[in-house]
Order: structure tokens, then C-alpha cells, then sequence
């Protein structure tokens, strides 16, 4: 995209040089008007004339570009700002920011009595801003004071918007991709915004587009999740552009973010769920939620497993419980492929999860 864009200013720039060249060259009267123009009439050389047009249509073009660049860049941090604030500080920041521009109108009047434009101007450029930021400044913090405009405000609910309750929850990749994120969200034990950065839409875009065959199909599920939680009518999800081109690392962007954000990390990755803690952001991991919601085994508890396969140890079998539990069953290696009455003989709870340890029931 900006090859693209530049290779568009540059082809603008060149149509503005060979047009201006045309106009200068029809119209002597204007290189006349300029003495450092009238000195290109003597060379009568097109070229000339065309190069500092097209320097000049190069420049106009390549700060429209920047200007575009960093104005939608703006124009998108103010529109997650008032997203993320209650509506009773956005009226009342606008409002503040309104009586304020009328304010600094009527200083700026004053300021004409100095008789001097120049100053006037320089003066009256400052003031708006300084006041228009003020009066959304102390706007906003007031709006949220005044008795009972809270509770009007909550009435009336924005057409078209969600509840935004609860801190914002980012997703991350392995969340993502994992899927079980969409159940959860489908309970309604979720609140709040679910926060998708593009960047972690770009990792997710570049694992679908691998050669292997796996992981590509990994990536294309992630994409399938994220479209299914943008249609639960109980969530609310937003795509973030916000990015933090100083670090490399996506893991990084995504704990940078949950802290300029307030919110907190969605993660399966063991890893993340570590250095988020070190770093006291708050995260939900994916994995100690299904191992809380597990039905507890107590010892001496009897059920039935399938043995499918030997254990570690010698003359142990291992099985699992519908919910994915592994369960050993001691003397049990000769057994695969038996459905087996098992008595619990104790519980241990592990980072990747629970394990059952049982003995054959005779």
C-alpha cells in the first residue's frame, strides 16, 4: 500500500510539472511577474521549466500524503478516546468545549484593539486551543458530577451500540485459534469490549497462508472464530489499528496495549500468561478456566474409562474422561482397549491441567 501511494504521488507530481510547464511556457507574463522566473525566459528551455514544477507538484503531494497519513492516524485515536469514555463525559466535554469557543471568540475580539493583525492573530491562535482544551477538560470531569445526569444518560441507550461494561479484554492468537473463547463468549460470562489488534489479525492472516497444511488450517479456523464472536448479538467486538512500531515481537504489542488500554489478556499460551503476571496485568487464561469448571474427582470415587494406551510408568494404562482428563490407572499396560471399572486414588493438579490417578476396581 505505500509503494503504492508513492508511486501515485510521484505520477501526480510529473502530471503537474508537464501541465505547469505547458501553462508558464503560454504565459510569459507570469515569468516576468517574478525576477528569478524572468531569468528561465532567456534559456527557453522546457526541461527547466518542467523540473521545478514537478519539485514543486512533488512536494504539494508528498505533505498532502503525509498529512492524510498522520490525520486519519489522529482522526482514529480521538474516535477509540471518546469510544472508550461513558457518554455522560463525552456530552459533557462537548459541551464544555463549545462554551469555550465562544469564550475565546469573544477574547479574540479583544484582541483587535491592538491594531496590529499580526499579534492579533499570534494571540488569538493560542487561546482557542488552550481554551478549547480546557473546556473539554473540565467538561468532561463535570459531566460525570452533576446530580442525576448519569442516571438520565443510562435511560437512553445509543441505537446501534452494545453494552461496554467490564474492562476491555484483549484476544490473543492462541486464544484466538484455540476456539474456546467462542463458547465462552456464547454463555455470556464475558463483558465488556473483546479487543482483536490488527497485528495479531496479521499473524492469524500469515499462519492461514502457510504451506503447511496444519498450520494453515489453524489460521483459517482462527479467522472462522473471530467472524462467529463479531455475530454473537451479546458481545461487542472492536478491531484496534493501534500498533507499536518499536517492538518486534507480537506478544510484547499485546501486553503494551492490555496496559494502555486498562484491560486484560485472553490467553491459552502458558508463556504470556507468565510475563503478564510478572508485569501485573490482569489475564484470563483460556486453560485454567476449563480445568475450574472440571467436575472434581475425589478419591475413592469408582467410574468407568476406555485404556488407550500404556503410561510412562510400567504396568500403567492411560484413559481420558469425556472432558479430556487423563487418567492412569495403575497395573493397567496389558488392558488397552478394555473398558475398565476404576476406583480414584488420588487428584493432581498441574499447569497443563488434572490428572486422575486410579487402580482397577475389581
Amino acid at each position: 500500500m505505500q509503494k503504492f501511494l508513492t508511486a501515485l504521488r510521484w505520477l501526480l507530481a510529473i502530471s503537474l510539472g508537464f501541465f505547469g510547464a505547458q501553462f508558464l511556457l503560454a504565459n510569459r507574463s507570469i515569468l516576468e511577474a517574478w525576477p528569478w522566473l524572468a531569468q528561465l525566459r532567456g534559456l527557453q528551455h522546457i526541461f527547466t521549466v518542467a523540473l521545478i514544477s514537478i519539485l514543486f507538484g512533488f512536494c504539494i503531494f508528498y505533505f498532502l500524503g503525509l498529512l492524510w497519513k498522520y490525520g486519519s492516524v489522529l482522526v482514529q485515536t480521538l474516535a477509540e478516546g471518546i469510544n472508550s469514555r461513558p457518554p455522560v463525559q463525552v456530552l459533557g466535554g462537548t459541551v464544555g468545549f463549545l462554551l469555550s469557543l465562544i469564550l475565546a471568540l469573544f477574547i479574540s475580539n479583544l484582541f483587535r484593539l491592538i491594531g496590529n493583525r499580526f499579534v492579533a492573530v499570534a494571540l488569538a491562535v493560542p487561546t482557542y486551543v488552550i481554551l478549547g482544551y480546557l473546556g473539554i477538560y473540565i467538561g468532561g470531569r463535570m459531566g460525570g458530577e452533576i446530580p442525576y445526569l448519569p442516571d438520565v444518560m443510562n435511560r437512553f441507550p445509543t441505537p446501534g451500540l452494545k453494552s461496554r461494561s467490564g474492562v476491555p479484554k484483549i484476544l490473543d492468537t492462541s486464544a484466538i485459534i484455540d476456539g474456546r473463547v467462542v463458547d465462552i463468549a456464547a454463555t455470556g460470562f464475558l463483558e465488556g469490549d473483546l479487543v482483536i489488534p490488527e497485528f495479531v489479525l496479521k499473524e492469524l492472516r500469515h499462519i492461514a497462508d502457510s504451506s503447511v497444511d496444519l498450520t494453515r488450517a489453524k489460521g483459517r479456523r482462527g479467522l472462522d472464530y473471530i467472524q462467529t464472536l463479531q455475530e454473537l448479538p451479546s458481545m461487542h467486538v472492536v478491531i484496534t489499528g493501534k500498533d507499536y512500531k518499536d517492538i518486534d515481537e507480537v506478544d510484547l504489542k499485546l501486553l503494551r496495549l492490555a496496559q494502555d488500554m486498562k484491560g486484560a489478556v485472553i490467553t491459552s499460551d502458558y508463556n504470556l500468561n507468565k510475563v503478564a503476571i510478572l508485569q501485573k496485568i490482569p489475564v484470563l487464561n483460556v486453560n485454567d478456566l476449563s480445568n475450574a469448571v472440571k467436575p472434581n474427582a475425589i478419591p475413592g470415587e469408582v467410574f468407568e474409562v476406555e485404556i488407550l494406551r500404556k503410561g510412562k510408568e510400567a504396568d500403567q494404562g492411560v484413559g481420558f474422561l469425556d472432558d479430556g482428563t487423563m487418567i492412569v490407572v495403575d497395573k493397567a499396560k496389558g488392558r488397552i482397549g478394555e473398558n475398565l471399572g476404576v476406583e480414584v486414588t488420588s487428584v493432581l493438579q498441574t499447569p497443563a491441567g488434572r490428572m486422575i490417578f486410579a487402580k482397577i476396581k475389581e
